[in-house]
């Protein structure tokens, strides 16, 4: 899958008006999963993406600065987190957040994403990837 194709089923699924918005929902959504998950899971998800998506990842799981990758987040944190990167209240940014998680799901092999659930703690994987039919 390539970059533009991500992004535009990212819109679509999210119901997004613009790409610029889709751009900031996933780039939400895995700077935050990068924080929570540990590095080197991030670093292979990151592989499997298209480039321009990968590095939201590869940005915060490989910063001098980061203190902890595989940070332990309530469901609600990790979506607040997100709604402050997205610019969107909870519930979009929830919404947003799965959608992204369908399309990783979609655009890499089904293991990984599987190895990033069962990464999260049971409540927020569940809630991240309700729905969706790649990740189990």
């Amino acid at each position: 899958m390539n970059h533009d194709t991500f992004i535009g089923q990212v819109q679509s699924r999210a119901r997004l008006d613009s790409r610029g918005s889709a751009e900031a929902a996933s780039r939400a959504t895995l700077e935050t999963l990068a924080e929570r998950i540990p590095a080197a899971l991030a670093d292979n998800l990151a592989a499997q993406l298209p480039t321009e998506i990968g590095e939201h990842l590869r940005r915060v799981a490989s910063a001098p600065d980061q203190l902890a990758t595989g940070t332990r987040m309530q469901p609600d944190e990790f979506f607040d987190r997100v709604a402050q990167r997205a610019g969107a209240d909870l519930p979009k940014a929830t919404f947003e957040a799965r959608c992204v998680m369908e399309v990783v799901g979609e655009a890499t092999q089904g293991s990984l994403t599987g190895k990033v659930r069962q990464s999260l703690d049971e409540e927020l994987a569940d809630t991240l990837f309700a729905g969706s039919t790649g990740s189990a």
